[in-house]
């Protein structure tokens, strides 16, 4: 079932701290329900002129776990057996830069992306994922963490996720649901979802969280969404919802204390921002995958992640904002997680890298023959990287010879679209990867860069729960990527 996180019991007027789940089902209160939602769509604050602006629409492909950049796309020869990886180089598209052979598919696409290879920063605390999850989907290191490196659980007073920034102050233009996060949530451990929410702008600006049913294994889960959660009830026609409307405007007419009370909250354009989505049916469309080829879907791997990869190119095309998959694997855990401290070689080259490979591929390949890439930013990237030498404890963890611990100190992300130079590598790592030799980037440079490219301004003030001015992100944006 898809559900969509409620408003907090904090608005209403009896005072009851609640959280509501509103379920997206065909009911009388349908629209409603879906306007409460739908006040993300309104911004409250002046948009800032961003300097660039050439994006629409952003999708994060967040390698959860922390993918190793030296085993995929920043391998290293000439180096000491416990260093080198075990796949072989291979050329890509662009003279003198290699992958390993985990990437054949996404070395003929290289073309058309940046590779920020010197990916840096200094943790805060233990090299644990939550708080680096943090770190990267809000732009702030966390408060509190415990001595076991774990955070605390999802408060009202976090930083709010980088998305949740841009759909406040860039809605979509269209009846289209603003912001989806899917398969799973952000995830270390019993910490979950730790930086994919609001926080202090307020649950109106969560995003739509699309977890369908089945665990981490299940890798048809993307076929068991429900897309009939967002259709009308048979018995309640199209024609059925607008006469309700109307009867709702008769009743508004006569109650003008009431509108003058509520006039600042703008319901009416939220209610028939709700009933549009809801009439129009284009949510419900975007999300239904069958209505995709099989040889597309095929291409993009029949795998939860690729067919997430396939799902936000259609929720792009529908108009939704800003699009994250989550890796479907949980940090901190085996199988095709990228947190690989133990069997490295056969974890990588059978199970996640193939996902990677086909996956990320394909949606930079088919936004680009669809023209949508020059106005879709596309970031893929993990928390952290993992350590040159294999073996050894970074993080307090222990480590087979066949396993990589974290490592935040030189890492590669991936950046598309948007304006972003195609056929460029920014930074460049030491002999061992274990370094940035120039021009490292910050995760909160990152941040900034995303900004910018959406023309805000990374240095917009927002007001959090204390109502104290602070920054989207103290960053400035890495206008080198930008061609």
């Amino acid at each position: 079932m898809l559900v969509i996180p409620g408003q907090p019991g904090k608005d209403l007027c009896d005072g009851i701290d609640r959280r509501e789940l509103l379920r997206i089902g065909g009911s009388a209160l349908m629209g409603v329900s879906l306007a409460g939602l739908l006040q993300a769509d309104q911004a409250r604050a002046k948009q800032s002129s961003g300097p660039f602006g050439r994006a629409k629409s952003i999708i994060m492909l967040y390698l959860q776990g922390g993918p190793s950049h030296i085993d995929l796309w920043d391998p290293k020869e000439n180096v000491p057996e416990n260093v080198k990886s075990p796949f072989k180089n291979i050329s890509t598209k662009l003279p003198g830069v290699a992958f390993t052979e985990l990437l054949p598919r996404l070395a003929q696409v290289v073309d058309k992306v940046t590779l920020i290879r010197s990916m840096s920063y200094t943790p805060k605390g233990l090299f644990n994922h939550t708080a680096a999850i943090y770190q990267m989907m809000t732009g702030y290191t966390a408060d509190k963490v415990s001595p076991s490196g774990q955070l605390e659980p999802p408060s009202p007073k976090d930083f709010p996720n980088y998305g949740c920034h841009i759909i406040r102050l860039k809605p979509p233009t269209v009846p289209m649901l603003p912001y989806v996060m899917m398969p799973r949530p952000l995830q270390e451990s019993n910490v979950v979802n730790k930086g994919g929410t609001a926080g202090f702008l307020g649950r109106a600006y969560d995003p739509y969280y699309l977890f369908p049913p089945g665990d981490d294994l299940d890798m048809n889960k993307m076929d068991k969404i429900k897309v009939d959660d967002l259709a009308l009830r048979p018995e309640v026609s199209k024609f059925r919802m607008q006469r309700r409307a109307r009867l709702r405007e008769l009743v508004n007419a006569n109650l003008r204390d009431l509108e003058k009370a509520v006039a600042k909250y703008d319901l009416d354009e939220y209610y028939e921002k709700a009933l549009s989505l809801v009439i129009s049916g284009r949510a419900r469309n975007a999300l239904d995958l069958s209505k995709e080829p099989d040889k597309v879907r095929d291409w993009y791997g029949r795998n939860t992640f690729g067919q997430c990869c396939l799902l936000a190119r259609r929720l792009i095309e529908a108009g939704t904002r800003v699009v994250q998959v989550n890796w479907p694997k949980v940090a901190n855990s085996d199988r095709h997680s990228w947190d690989v401290h133990t069997g490295l070689t056969q974890r990588m080259r059978d199970l996640s890298a193939p996902m990677l490979d086909a996956g990320l591929s394909a949606l930079i390949a088919d936004l680009d023959q669809r023209g949508l890439l020059d106005e879709t930013l596309v970031v893929a990237v993990g928390e952290f990287g993992r350590s040159p030498k294999r073996g050894v404890s970074t993080s307090g963890n222990s480590n087979s010879n066949d396993g990589r611990d974290h490592w935040p100190y030189c890492y590669t992300a991936l950046i598309a679209g948007g304006g972003i130079k195609r056929g460029f590598v920014y930074g460049r790592s030491d002999k061992t990867a274990s370094s940035p030799l120039e021009n490292p980037v910050h995760p909160n440079e990152l941040l900034a860069t995303i900004y910018y490219a959406l023309g805000l301004n990374p240095q917009t003030i927002v007001y959090n729960h204390l109502k104290q001015p602070r920054e989207m992100v103290k960053g400035e944006p890495v206008h080198a990527l930008f061609a």
